[in-house]
């Protein structure tokens, strides 16, 4: 849905400066390769400040992160593992229910177990993006927003962009489940993917679509690659697909009208055979001067 490209964009500091709370969660997310981790790094070393190598560094999959950097202890993340971490953030409850309703994913700081500020992280939606949900809903189609965000900052990016059902709190773990849920309820599901722990859900999907783009494990997992990573291959895929099986269903068609109405003439002697034998070619090439029609079908996209 978004670029890949998240930007700091706010910062909090509930306790001491703004530069100083920047600085300990860069050191802290030096051992991070999430993209919201990177955005951080990126964010203070353009604002000219140099990150500590922390000492210790541990990754909680879908919630954050804690580190110690010099002698102090940091968390960086979600409200669920500052909570689980005993760390009051009732202070920052307010300010996160605001950037959450503008699409923004805020990641809270605690310092030495005292919660100290609140850093705002947004991506843009890709350029490509609504116009491609439109395509599809006219395709017929539902669309659904599989997340690990919180529900607030999830719905505010369905809202933008026009999508259906949002799924959103997913933890990595959590993908195949929720694919399985909504081929319960919704039928038939597609997937676009194009992360490590996209690959599982990839495969449980009915048609698991990976983008180009991304990691090699989500690529091997997929039925389908956009070898380009725009997100117009997904509409020509899908027009592709259906122009295919009207092809199929036509050359069935021409295949038993020829051999329904000539066989049985000939069988009864109301048809030389070589008629019969003439019409079944002239089926054939029916069949196969139908089937290179499929190349003329306009699949492109936009």
């Amino acid at each position: 849905l978004t670029v890949g490209a998240p930007q700091v964009t706010d910062i909090l500091a509930l306790q001491g400066e703004e530069r100083e709370l920047l600085r300990l969660a860069t050191s802290a997310e030096l051992g991070s390769e999430h993209p919201i981790g990177r955005a951080v790094v990126a964010h203070a070393r353009g604002a000219g400040l140099i990150p500590e190598q922390p000492a210790a560094f541990q990754a909680i999959r879908g919630k954050g992160i804690i580190a110690q950097v010099g002698d102090r202890n940091i968390l960086v993340g979600t409200p669920e593992l500052l909570c689980e971490q005993g760390v009051d953030v009732a202070a920052a409850a307010q300010q996160l229910a605001t950037w959450q309703a503008e699409a923004k994913t805020a990641m809270l700081v605690a310092v030495d177990g005292q919660l100290a500020g609140v850093l705002a992280v947004a991506d843009a939606i890709k350029e490509e993006m609504l116009a491609v949900l439109a395509t599809l809903r006219e395709m017929g189609l539902s669309t659904a927003m599989l997340t690990g965000d919180n529900a607030r900052t999830a719905e505010a990016i369905a809202r933008q962009a026009g999508i259906d059902h949002v799924v959103a709190n997913v933890l990595p773990d959590g993908k195949v489940v929720e694919i399985q849920r909504l081929q319960t309820a919704l039928g038939r599901v597609a997937m676009v993917g194009d992360g490590i722990n996209d690959a599982p859900a990839l495969v449980q999907a009915d048609v698991g679509i990976a983008i180009g783009t991304g990691t090699d494990i989500a690529i091997e997992a997929a039925d389908i690659t956009l070898v380009r990573g725009d997100l117009w291959g997904v509409v020509s895929a899908l027009k592709l697909s259906r122009a295919t099986f009207r092809k199929i269903q036509q050359n069935l068609f021409w295949a038993f009208f020829y051999n329904l109405i000539m066989i049985p003439l000939a069988v009864l002697g109301l048809m030389h055979p070589a008629l019969a034998e003439i019409a079944m070619a002239t089926g054939s090439i029916t069949v196969v001067s139908n089937a290179n029609l499929l190349r003329r079908v306009d699949i492109r996209g936009r």
